[in-house]
């Protein structure tokens, strides 16, 4: 070939076509090669009438002569390598088919992305038989830009649709445990401790395996809904005038239907769903991020603030007083009809313990901040008088001088304060803030046995422990504790049983028990054995509280227990009732005589009617009650 011949041209980067299209076939050039051989003859000729180096060339090329310029020059041919390793060229059929699937794929991906609900009971058929107004303002953005803005806009754009669909999903899990959408300011905290009950629930792989499979999730959904809109904006500008009509009609088409309501299977079918649900996460945030102004004002409102020491909590002077939280006891395990029988049958035999030991009790409700999860959160409402319904809150409360119910007792000086939390595996610095003299975790209990997946250590040794370390001295002051009882701990599953009081020993004897127990992979394969696993939980911490109370309890034990929140919507079904059972037990009529007023039930079993107070509304009540003013 002549060195005067065209160079061979690359096709253009911004030409707005199917990537996925050859800009010559691969055939076509081949037959062109093959009709226009360069022969012999014209190699001589070319030869021939190339200049020799050592001749004088004129500064001006030739003007091309009529002919030449009658004659067009040969469509240049394009030195690429065949699509798909030449796949495509091989079974082009075959080819096409893969690109109009994955043209279809990329758009109901886009689709269902901009319609999934964020709630897990929302996903059904009628929810994605609507029409986004979102996808058509999409469509016409990426037709109306260049190709250059309109790939780096395509990819931009999907990448943020991945994003709402990680938000998403993240929402769907914080509904199933917590019954609350994810906080994109406060729960971040949150996911460190999911991995760590992952960890006490399925053991250390369990938890390597979940962290890498959510790591490799979100980078796939990234990837993938970029690669979408991408598809989807190459296709649209190969396509351009059947996209422009397409988006024209649907634009048409979801103005009727949203103007006369159109709706299918009572869903309407014209919807701004998406736009309205980042909507609400951006005032989501910005009602969190304002939120800290709110609660330092809440703070600084304290009644028994400037009160003299020995004018508080006069009205439980010498007495032992025991604030013991229940974890996940909540209003569902007495009133759901599928618990409520065993429930019920639990807290009779409790009543009859505790009279045949001459303790009355009197009952309510209160309304937790939080449910699922978040325990620390409801312990810091009800001793702080504050709502703490977020992390945020929480720590703002235990970096400050506000007093707490416990901190009211230390304050005193008359009792000693210490604090039972076999939860606690970490250091715990806010312990210090709440007023305890002296905190017993985990591995301050004299335990030698198994946990029982989440739970360190089972509530009858818990309550024991307390007994041997603090209740049996002779000599003491009166104390004042906070026990958190943990058996009732999500998962629920194995959980421990009643054993007699004589054999716990250091606790070795678990190890029998927690073999013959559930296994939690296979009871929360199933939601109704997960509500059996609850409700037998919940009925062991019972008996662990009452036998303790009839075997240790005196004349001047006072015993304020309660659940500290609902469990997950897997056992409530999804309810919005956050209420607790609350109970007050003593030996001393005096005690319960100043909270007649109350209208409380008489029973450690609130009835259906008793008062319902909201959670942060306890701590003034009871300093009131058992004040100087009160009795």
């Amino acid at each position: 070939m002549s060195h005067l011949t065209p160079p061979r041209q690359l096709p253009d980067a911004d030409t707005d076509v199917d990537p996925d299209e050859s800009v010559i076939d691969d055939r076509a050039a081949e037959s062109a090669d093959a009709e226009a051989p360069e022969t012999a003859e014209a190699a001589e000729v070319e030869e021939a009438t190339e200049p020799s180096g050592d001749s004088e060339v004129s500064e001006e090329p030739a003007a091309p002569s009529a002919e030449a310029a009658s004659v067009p020059d040969p469509e240049p041919a394009v030195a690429t390598r065949p699509g798909w390793f030449g796949w495509r060229r091989r079974y082009p059929r075959a080819a096409r088919a893969v690109r109009v699937g994955t043209s279809v794929l990329a758009g109901v991906l886009v689709f269902i992305v901009l319609l999934v609900p964020n709630r897990l009971d929302r996903i059904n058929l009628e929810a994605f038989f609507r029409l986004p107004v979102e996808g058509i303002f999409l469509a016409a953005v990426l037709l109306v830009l260049p190709s250059k803005a309109r790939r780096i806009t395509a990819v931009v754009l999907g990448v943020f649709l991945g994003l709402s669909t990680i938000l998403k999903c993240l929402d769907m899990g914080f509904r199933q445990t917590l019954a609350r959408p994810f906080d994109l300011v406060f729960d971040w905290v949150l996911l460190s401790d999911g991995a760590d009950w992952v960890k006490d629930s399925f053991g250390r792989s369990g938890e390597v395996l979940a962290i890498i499979g959510v790591i490799v999730l979100v980078i796939l959904v990234l990837v993938l809904s970029a690669l979408a809109t991408v598809r989807l904006a190459n296709v649209m500008a190969g396509h351009r005038t059947v996209a422009v009509r397409s988006t024209l009609v649907l634009g048409t088409a979801w103005i009727v239907c949203f103007t006369m309501g159109v709706q299918f299977g009572g869903v309407t079918v014209a919807t701004k769903g998406y736009a309205q649900y980042l909507a609400n996460r951006v005032q989501y945030v910005r009602d969190g991020l304002g939120d800290a102004d709110v609660f330092k004002k809440q703070m600084t409102v304290d009644a028994f603030a400037k009160t003299p020491s020995d004018q508080l909590l006069t009205g439980l002077r010498g007495k032992d007083v025991m604030f013991t939280f229940i974890e996940s006891y909540g209003r569902v395990a007495i009133d759901d009809p599928s618990m409520a029988p065993e429930i019920d049958a639990t807290l009779k035999a409790g009543n009859a313990r505790l009279k045949s030991a001459g303790f009355a009790a009197r009952s309510g409700w209160l309304r937790s901040p939080v449910t699922g999860a978040g325990s620390w959160l409801a312990h810091s409402t009800f001793l702080s008088g504050l709502w703490i319904k977020n992390q945020q809150r929480y720590r703002t409360l235990t970096t400050s001088d506000r007093a707490t119910l416990t901190s009211y007792f230390q304050k005193t000086g008359a009792w000693r304060t210490v604090g039972i939390v076999p939860g606690v595996r970490k250091a715990w610095p806010e312990g210090k803030y709440f007023g305890l003299d002296h905190i017993y975790d985990s591995t301050h209990l004299g335990y030698q046995g198994p946990y029982f997946s989440w739970t360190p250590v089972p509530d009858q040794f818990s309550l024991e422990a307390f007994q041997k370390l603090e209740h049996s001295k002779k000599n003491r002051d009166p104390i004042m504790a906070e026990i958190i009882l943990a058996s009732s701990h999500n998962p629920w599953s194995p959980i421990a049983h009643m054993i007699d009081w004589k054999d716990l020993g250091d606790g070795k004897v678990f190890y029998k028990i927690k073999k013959e127990g559930t296994n939690p992979t296979e009871v929360w394969k199933s939601a109704k054995r997960v509500r059996t696993e609850y409700r037998k939980a919940i009925q062991y911490s019972l008996d662990s509280l009452t036998q303790w109370m009839q075997r240790y309890g005196d004349k001047n034990t006072v015993l304020v227990f309660l659940g500290d929140h609902q469990p997950v919507p897997t056992v409530t079904g999804g309810s919005a009732n956050r209420d607790v059972p609350v109970s007050i037990v003593a030996r001393d009529p005096k005690v319960l005589d100043r909270v007649a007023g109350w209208g409380w039930t008489d029973g450690i079993k609130p009835a259906d009617n008793a008062p319902e107070w909201t959670m942060n509304k306890f701590r003034d009540r009871f300093m009131t009650a058992y004040g100087p003013q009160s009795g």
